[in-house]
Formats: C-alpha cells, structure tokens, sequence
C-alpha cells in the first residue's frame, strides 16, 4: 500500500518537475533570460509550492516504507 502510494506520489513530482518551465537555450547558461530570483505569481506559485508539498511527501512516505 504504501510502496504503490509512493510510485503515485513520485509520477505527480516528475510531472511538477518538467512543468515548471525555466529560461530555455543557452541564453539562460550564459545569464540571460531573467533573474535568478523572480517573483512567481499565480498559477507558477501554486506549481512551485505543490512541488514543495509533493517533495515531502515523497521524503516521508520514503522513510515510511524503509521503517515497514
């Protein structure tokens, strides 16, 4: 149960992952394409702090199943 709950929970962070768009090309190695901390609004907000919330849950259920 809860290995399978952690498969789930680990597709929902890889997919939040790759969503989550950031300055493409090499323009953004070489410094371009905005600064390095800007300020997230809407939507990309709320993508940033599921990732967050996600990412622990993986952190815990992880730990979960090593102690089961």
């Amino acid at each position: 149960m809860v290995t399978a709950l952690q498969v789930i929970v680990s597709i929902i962070l890889i997919v939040l992952v790759l969503i989550q768009e950031r300055s493409g090309g090499l323009s953004g190695a070489f410094g371009g394409g905005g600064a390095p901390f800007e300020t997230r609004r809407g939507l990309e907000k709320r993508m940033y702090q599921a990732t967050i919330v996600t990412a622990v849950a993986f952190f815990v259920l992880a730990v979960v199943n090593l102690i089961i």
